[in-house]
């Protein structure tokens, strides 16, 4: 049954009255004590919408559907809503879910720094953050949170892995072309630090409005004008798309500098086409492609928003969402919605298995550990149609992928 603010008002009106409270009203209570309310967070109608948007909400869906809550007698409601990429839009619309109606638990939330605002609002109302679509390391560093978890990738791996691979193929001076926002800014951080480390150098960078740039051709320009061997798009979705389309469009990369995407999804690949993007290194903790639990668990998803193959943001609202539910259902209701933090401690005493990245664990500050998966994009030629669009390089196992746990700052993890 669907209530909403009209029928708990028409029921406390007409209802029969039990110990001083109109039936329908402790109806309601009831019901609601027993609901666990989700919220997705993320961008609906923007540059992110491919790899989240609206497919996150129909991954989490699926997670309902295959957690077995439902049939505990559990209630699941989820609801969405557009951030705009704006950290001041992001914290109204949690600030409500939270304070008016009930939220127990935000998901997703591309863009770190609407994230960053979200976990400390978040922290503060004892709720949970399940974070899947944001980049920054920082979740788990200096700002980590009793109360969130940090499920699909970071900064750091992907400094790791594609930096690092980029380093070893001989790429040892760099110049960063950096989205101006917590995201670019801790991504530029991890890669440079990486780079640094192997005996490279950093030669400059150049900062690019968030949102609303379009135009990068002088971005590029002057990163080519650097001489650098690589020139790190340190951005992502539809910033990554234009990046990359306009430095071939303007022959950025003749001469030999390579063009590094530092954060590129299977969705952006497949607005470039393969005639552009054939040949990029990069890194994603998960492919639907990958092996028979990927495949599987992309046809059980069936069609997504946008008819899309789903991203690694997009399994990983699926995977947290189907392990949050499996701590309710040890837990017990009233005990998950009671503490966020407590919530979140069962799902570290847990290990994880899903479909969409195998077995793994959570680790004290909050990081999800899983194998990352170096891949190059295929040529027209070696690809057998639509989003067959990876090859494997190489894979790194969690452990090794993501930040050592004692070596981020995380209060959480301070002996």
């Amino acid at each position: 049954m669907t209530l909403d603010r009209r029928t708990l008002i028409t029921g406390a009106a007409a209802g029969a009255t039990l110990g001083g409270l109109p039936f329908q009203s402790r109806q309601a209570r009831a019901q609601a004590a027993n609901t666990i309310r989700i919220g997705v967070l993320n961008d609906q109608s923007g540059l992110y919408r491919d790899l989240s948007g609206p497919g996150s909400t129909h991954a989490v869906r699926l997670a309902i559907q295959e957690s077995g809550i439902t049939q505990r007698g559990i209630n699941v409601e989820v609801v969405q809503a557009d951030h705009q990429n704006r950290p001041d839009v992001g914290s109204t619309v949690v600030r409500q879910w939270i304070d008016r109606d009930g939220i127990d638990v935000v998901m997703d939330i591309p863009t770190s720094s609407v994230a960053l605002a979200v976990n400390t609002l978040v922290r503060e109302r004892n709720k949970i953050f399940l974070a899947s679509g944001p980049a920054t390391s920082d979740l788990t560093g200096a700002q980590c949170s009793p109360n969130t978890i940090h499920w699909t990738y970071d900064t750091y791996m992907l400094a790791r892995s594609t930096g690092g691979a980029l380093v070893a193929a001989g790429g040892r001076s760099w110049f960063f072309v950096t989205a101006d926002y917590a995201f670019g800014h801790a991504l530029e951080r991890d890669v440079s630090n990486f780079v640094r480390g192997q005996g490279g150098t950093v030669v400059g960078s150049v900062r690019t409005p968030f949102p609303g740039t379009t135009d990068f051709s002088s971005f590029l320009q002057q990163a080519q004008r650097s001489r650098a061997q690589v020139i790190g798009l340190a951005n992502a979705g539809g910033d990554t798309i234009n990046s990359i389309k306009q430095a071939a469009e303007f022959r950025i990369t003749r001469g030999g500098t390579r063009l590094a995407g530092l954060l590129v999804f299977l969705t952006d690949v497949d607005s470039l086409g393969l005639e552009v993007a054939q040949g990029l290194v990069l890194s994603e903790t998960f492919y639907w492609d990958l092996n028979d639990r990927t495949r599987n668990f992309t046809q059980r998803l069936g069609q997504m928003p946008g008819n899309v193959r789903p991203s690694m943001v997009q399994a990983g609202c699926y995977a947290a969402a189907l392990h949050y539910f499996k701590a309710v259902m040890d837990m017990g209701v009233a005990a998950a919605k009671a503490s966020g933090v407590e919530a979140v401690n069962r799902m570290k005493a847990m290990p994880t298995s899903d479909d969409a990245f195998g077995e793994g664990r959570i680790r004290r500050d909050g990081r999800k550990l899983h194998p990352c998966y170096l891949f190059q994009v295929k040529t027209p030629q070696e690809s057998s149609g639509r989003w067959d669009y990876y090859k494997l390089l190489n894979t790194v196992p969690g452990e090794e992928a993501f930040r050592a746990e004692n070596a981020g700052g995380c209060a959480l993890v301070q002996s």
